[in-house]
């Protein structure tokens, strides 16, 4: 007659350690934002318009006072609102140059 036997504790941790398969990304194929980073988006906005063409077009102080891209991605980060202000104007960009 065999006895059950708990699994040891080290068979237990392998089990434990098992990766499960990760959930499937949905994929973004026309997301031109997916894979950029905050500072990509800044920095492109920066040298298409300017610091002062960035901050006519969008008044935050970030972009009018002492602009840097260090400056505004601590702003940007902290405040989703000018973020959103901030990727609709990348988008408006991007449509802008593909229209030319």
């Amino acid at each position: 007659m065999r006895v059950a036997v708990a699994p040891s504790i080290a068979s237990r941790r392998r089990c434990q350690n098992r990766r499960m398969p990760d959930p499937v990304a949905p994929a973004q194929p026309r997301n031109p934002l997916h894979g950029l980073t905050l500072e990509a988006i800044v920095t492109a906005l920066a040298a298409h318009y300017g610091w002062p063409g960035l901050g006519e077009r969008i008044a935050l102080r970030c972009f009018t006072h002492d602009p840097s891209v260090g400056s505004s991605l601590k702003f940007l980060r902290k405040t989703p609102w000018a973020r959103e202000k901030v990727e609709s104007l990348y988008l408006y960009m991007l449509r802008e140059q593909r229209r030319r």
